[in-house]
């Protein structure tokens, strides 16, 4: 025993360090919040960015009369400047023209990938099923704008994995029934 008494019962009625003890419990909580939130936001940033690159690039193709390797390159060039600040290196974009004949049976007229070997871009003379009716009726022609785009987050704390994003849309041309392929475009 002390000269100040009981040392016990002294140390649980003093308060001077219980801001700095609730602080150090509290902390490591509060920044695995703060860097998951940071790392979900980042995810869904490149998302969206993927979409408008998606709506990008399947309108300004269907707007033309016709398209080419070049015009296509440069379409593709302005999706990956679409995508910036994320890194392009798992940015893939395809442009098709799907045209139906009087039964109603969607076959892709062209097709061209921005990189090679992307699996969800459909080759010429493919018949695709997955194209709903209302999109496309018998005797039409739509542009397909397809993207895939693999996130890896820089932080890799709450998402270790990357994820994979897609989109799709269909888009009809603007000033002809089909926007047709040309090498010299």
């Amino acid at each position: 025993m002390s000269a100040r008494g009981p040392v016990l019962p002294r140390f649980w009625r003093d308060r001077r360090g219980a801001s700095a003890v609730e602080f150090a419990l509290i902390a490591p909580v509060l920044i695995v919040m703060y860097c998951g939130m940071a790392e979900f936001t980042q995810a869904m940033m490149a998302q969206r960015r993927l979409t408008n690159i998606t709506s990008s690039i399947g309108d300004l193709t269907a707007q033309a009369s016709q398209t080419g390797p070049a015009r296509t390159t440069d379409i593709f060039t302005i999706g990956a400047i679409i995508m910036s600040p994320f890194p392009t290196g798992g940015l893939k974009m395809c442009l098709a023209s799907v045209v139906s004949d009087a039964n109603g049976k969607a076959t892709v007229a062209w097709s061209q990938a921005s990189a090679a070997g992307m699996a969800e871009c459909p080759t010429k003379g493919a018949v695709l099923t997955d194209v709903p009716l209302a999109v496309l009726p018998a005797n039409k022609s739509v542009i397909l704008s397809r993207t895939a785009y693999v996130y890896s987050s820089p932080i890799q704390f709450m998402l270790p994995r990357p994820l994979t994003f897609t989109r799709t849309l269909y888009l009809r041309p603007r000033r002809v029934d089909a926007v047709l392929w040309s090498i010299a475009s």
